[in-house]
Formats: C-alpha cells, sequence, structure tokens
C-alpha cells in the first residue's frame, strides 16, 4: 500500500477521496492549501502526491516546481477542467498525470497505485471514468458535461448510433452529486398497455396481473437521473402524459388516485433528427421543447478520427485476458484512421473485438483482415441511392445486421442501438406486410 498526500480545499471531495484511499489501506495524510501541503512534505516524502491545481494561497503548479526532483515518485494532478491535459504535459513533463473532477472512485484507486507495471491513468484520455477522446469536439462535451451536471436542468443529447449517448448521459450523472439511482429506460420498449406502468408504476390489483405494486422508473430515479433513450420511440399517446410528469414534478401510478412527488433529474437522448421526428408527427413539440434545454450534440467518429488510436488502445486494454501486450500494425493502424465509421465508436469496438478473436495468439502484432466493415457500411451505400423509400433501407439495415450475426438478434440490437424489443416489432411487421 501507499503513503499518500492528498491536497484539495474541498472539503467534501477531500474527506471522500481520503475516506476511500484508507478503506483500500493505503496511509493518507491531506492538506487543503499550499501552505499545509509545504508543512506535510517537509516532514515526509509520500509515494504518491494528488494535488488540486487551484488552491486558496497557489497554484499546485508552483509546488511542484519548488519540489525540483526531490518530490514523489508519482504525482497526480487534480483538475475540474477536462481540457487541461495538453497544458499539463507541457507545463509538468511526462511523468506527472491527472485526473479530472469529479474523481471516479475506480480512477482514484488507479492513480495511487505505485506499480510499475500498471497502465498509466491518462493512457486512454479517460474522462468521468467513462469517456474516452482529446479532439476538440470532445473537449467541447466534457465542458458541458461540467457545466450542466450540478444543475436540474433537462439535457437532450443527439447524436448518431454508437457515439456514446447513454455514456454520456452516465457521465452526467457521476458528476452530478445526486444519491439517487440512475435509470436507463429505451423508449422502443413502451410499447402497449404496460407502458404508463414502467414509467410511473402500478397499484396492487389495477390490471390483470397486476399481484404486487410495481414502483415506475420515475419513482426508482427519484434524487437521482432517469435516462430517456431512443426518445423519438416513446408512443405518441405517452408523450402528453410524460410531459406533465416532467412539468409537475410528480407521477400518478396506474391505479392510484393520488399524485407522488418525484426529484428525478431527466437527460434524454435520439439518434434521430427531433425537428423531423416533430414534423412526421413522431415527437410532440411541447415536450421537445421542455427536454431540450440544454443540448449536447455527439460528434461522429469520422470528424475525430484523431481520437481513433486512443480508443483503439483503450478496447484493447479492456478486451485482453491473457495480460499479453497486442497492437496493431502501423498498416492496420491507418486503415482503421482512414474508414469512415458509419458505426462510430461502437462500430470500431466490434472490429478491434474480431480482429483480436480472429488474430494468432502468438503474434503481438494485430492484422485487419481484407475486409472488415461491418454490416453499416454495405446498407449506407445502398440506403442512399434515390428512389428508395426509408422504410426499404431501414429493413435492408437490418437483414443485413442479422445475417451478419447469423441471425443473433440480441447482437444484432446492440450494433443498431435498438431495444430487443423495438427490433422484434421492426421484423413482426415486415412479416405482416408481406402476408398483407
Amino acid at each position: 500500500m501507499a503513503r499518500v498526500l492528498l491536497v484539495d480545499d474541498d472539503v467534501d471531495s477531500l474527506s471522500a477521496a481520503s475516506d476511500l484511499l484508507q478503506s483500500q489501506g493505503h496511509d493518507v495524510a491531506t492538506a487543503n492549501s499550499l501552505a499545509a501541503a509545504r508543512s506535510q512534505l517537509g516532514n515526509s516524502i509520500p509515494d504518491v502526491l494528488l494535488l488540486d491545481l487551484i488552491l486558496p494561497d497557489g497554484n499546485g503548479l508552483e509546488l511542484l516546481d519548488e519540489l525540483s526532483g526531490r518530490g514523489p515518485p508519482k504525482i497526480v494532478l487534480i483538475t475540474g477542467h477536462p481540457g487541461i491535459k495538453s497544458h499539463i504535459a507541457n507545463l509538468s513533463g511526462p511523468a506527472v498525470s491527472y485526473l479530472t473532477k469529479p474523481i471516479d472512485a475506480r480512477d482514484l484507486a488507479a492513480a495511487v497505485r505505485t506499480n510499475t507495471d500498471e497502465t498509466p491513468i491518462e493512457e486512454a484520455g479517460n474522462h468521468f471514468g467513462l469517456l474516452v477522446g482529446e479532439h476538440e469536439t470532445m473537449l467541447a462535451v466534457y465542458a458541458q458535461i461540467e457545466r450542466v451536471a450540478r444543475t436540474d436542468t433537462p439535457v437532450l443529447i443527439v447524436g448518431e448510433t454508437g457515439t456514446g449517448k447513454e455514456l454520456v448521459a452516465t457521465a452526467i450523472h457521476r458528476a452530478s452529486g445526486r444519491t439517487g439511482q440512475f435509470v436507463p429506460v429505451n423508449c422502443g420498449s413502451l410499447s402497449g398497455e404496460l407502458a404508463p406502468s414502467e414509467l410511473f408504476g402500478h397499484e396492487k390489483g389495477s390490471f390483470t396481473g397486476a399481484v404486487r405494486r410495481h414502483v415506475g422508473a420515475f419513482k426508482r430515479a427519484d434524487g437521482g437521473t432517469l435516462f430517456l433513450d431512443e426518445l423519438v420511440e416513446m408512443p405518441t399517446n405517452l408523450q402528453p402524459h410524460f410531459l406533465r410528469a416532467v412539468e409537475t414534478g410528480s407521477v400518478q401510478p396506474v391505479g392510484s388516485e393520488k399524485d407522488e412527488p418525484t426529484q428525478a433529474r431527466i437527460v434524454a437522448a435520439t439518434n434521430r433528427d427531433p425537428e423531423k421526428a416533430i414534423a412526421d408527427k413522431l415527437l410532440r413539440q411541447d415536450l421537445y421543447f421542455r427536454l431540450s434545454v440544454f443540448p449536447i450534440s455527439m460528434p461522429p467518429l469520422r470528424a475525430r478520427r484523431t481520437d481513433i488510436p486512443l480508443l483503439v488502445r483503450h478496447f484493447l486494454n479492456g478486451l485482453r485476458r491473457d495480460g499479453a501486450e497486442r497492437a496493431f500494425s502501423d498498416e492496420s493502424m491507418r486503415r482503421l484512421e482512414t474508414y469512415h465509421w458509419p458505426g462510430n465508436v461502437r462500430e470500431l469496438k466490434h472490429v478491434v473485438q474480431r480482429t483480436l478473436i480472429m488474430s494468432d495468439p502468438g503474434s503481438a502484432e494485430l492484422e485487419l483482415p481484407a475486409h472488415f466493415d461491418s454490416p453499416f457500411a454495405g446498407a449506407t451505400q445502398q440506403g442512399l441511392e434515390a428512389g428508395r423509400t426509408i422504410r426499404d433501407v431501414e429493413r435492408e439495415l437490418i437483414e443485413l445486421t442479422l445475417a451478419h450475426f447469423d441471425g443473433d438478434k440480441k447482437a444484432a440490437a446492440e450494433t443498431l442501438g435498438i431495444s430487443l424489443n423495438t427490433l422484434y416489432n421492426r421484423l413482426n411487421a415486415y412479416r405482416d406486410g408481406e402476408s398483407s
């Protein structure tokens, strides 16, 4: 275990981090200012120095200058600004890593490890313990998360399939400081008579099969975050009731005559154009306005190609099981960086995973197959042909994806970014259309 000096002027953060590290067996000393840190360092040099950049009596970098080579073997700077990494690298040298507030417990635990064989915390550009990327478009997303997280403002995340919208929603929840649960709901699965029950709950005996009281998603997210994925897929007859719940901060379970208050924070996401969905009568305009107070736009992977090596390394680290270091050849990496990635980050992860499975386990160098593109590529190319209906393009994409995964509907639904229930509904609709 390590001897750690934790320097931070945020009393709550200091206490929480100290308690966590002590529970893991580390010897932790704390300081809430540069002066207090200097005093601690005058007594002994710790194994790890966790240092906040902004302190009441100066900047944490001043302390690094004063140490001038006699400091701890491991230094981790703490910052509330996600875009600071490049500046830290220039000012502090490659031996100094960083953490971004709010600090995830797993990242904090990794930061104090002193084993020289560990993976550096900054290796994959991990933000909020979830998001990988250093492109300016992603730094803008991190800044938006920082600004909105501590508010109660509804957030609407818009982006193509596979760009990481649920990860952003989770990051907002983590950064919010809310003590309640993060409750994800796929709106594509809210269909039929059970939809109101899933969102608002129901009382025992309120309908056939209601053998016990059920707490809906709104109440489960009380004090936390309710994440609505595939917002445009929400049944239109349910949208007025949902809007009322958002506006009043209360829900009425099915079979009850009383409203129940809830303080769930709403984050929604869609991979479709909301304004077109409104024009097509799929999304109520008033609901859209209510949920889009703070929009976040997720960039497609083709717009941030410089993040591809970071993402590949992140996926390789997460997927390896035998401890062996694996890496793509230079030629394969160039192919990954120039591909157009219609399935975005999710597609990239699948390509990395398939390559690992198919590669020679005795070789440290990974080679892409001659054709590595997923069903997204062929379907996208054909779908752009003039004269084809949206329904035909959608059907072809689904059928190509199912064929690619040998009929595995769960894998196909995940790749397409839709719920399994939505996939079944689409397939049933296609069969009904053929039999009519």
